[in-house]
């Protein structure tokens, strides 16, 4: 899942260090861009499991198929919920662009209203996905020059060496009014995020506690998001995950959302 939350994706350092390039001479900036240029293959094919846990600690265990390819700059991504029978079929498709002045294209596929709906407009966008904790923004992504990138310091979270970002849309409808994010310096990969909302108050916490290299690229394995506000908790594992293979075009389009794929 690339999600791009801020992306969540990894890095190897591509010679900033060997090179010689010190922690006061990279700016907020050059790191976020780092993270996005982070190869990650082609495309990607994944399994996964979503848990939604309420403030009683009630859960609910969902299982997603999901494929993503990359265009260039641009990329389409789509998942199928597998399990359980209630959400069985149901489907997301993403077609999401570098370009800051063109919106991503989103659709959701309602199997029990054999309905599909385009998530368009800034109120539906901040929704949260399937009641998870994730809104159809955050599944998305976001060109770096949306937001203003400030290098806040440095911060060691266990054994890992983090730089601290500090983002701030310069779009005032903007659904945060910033994110802070630690990036683990070794990996360059978010293992926090912050996200705060309108009011300045911390809505949400992103943690990453599963970082593996599958086929030489960095993977997040394991990730939950927190959402301080609704006492709510979205965790996500990666059961399966597949890079630069075969994937049909003809998987990113609206008539495969609501036929379904099989695997």
């Amino acid at each position: 899942m690339k999600t791009q939350l801020y992306p969540i994706c990894a890095i190897l350092l591509a010679g900033i260090i060997s090179s010689g390039n010190s922690f006061s001479q990279l700016t907020g900036r050059q790191i976020v861009q780092m993270v996005k240029d982070q190869p990650d293959g082609d495309n990607r094919k994944s399994v996964m499991t979503m848990t939604l846990v309420n403030k009683r600690g009630s859960k609910r265990e969902r299982t997603i198929l999901s494929y993503a390819q990359d265009y260039g700059k641009d990329s389409k991504s789509i998942m199928f919920f597998k399990a359980p029978a209630d959400v069985q079929g149901t489907g997301f498709l993403t077609w999401n662009y570098d370009d800051p002045d063109k919106d991503d294209d989103r659709w959701l596929y309602l199997p029990a209203m054999k309905k599909t709906r385009r998530i368009s407009g800034s109120s539906a966008r901040k929704e949260y996905f399937m009641g998870s904790d994730f809104t159809y923004d955050d599944m998305g992504g976001r060109n770096i020059d949306e937001d203003e990138h400030t290098l806040m310091g440095e911060e060691q979270l266990g054994d890992r060496k983090c730089w601290i970002v500090k983002s701030q849309p310069k779009d005032d409808d903007a659904m945060y009014s910033e994110t802070i994010s630690w990036i683990w310096q070794d990996a360059l990969t978010a293992v926090r995020v912050e996200y705060y909302d309108r009011m300045g108050d911390l809505q949400k916490t992103l943690t990453i506690n599963d970082i593996r290299k599958t086929d030489s690229y960095w993977t997040v394995y394991g990730m939950e998001m927190q959402n301080h506000q609704r006492e709510h908790r979205t965790l996500i594992t990666i059961q399966q995950m597949e890079y630069d293979i075969a994937i049909p075009d003809n998987h990113f389009t609206v008539a495969t959302l609501e036929r379904g794929i099989t695997e």
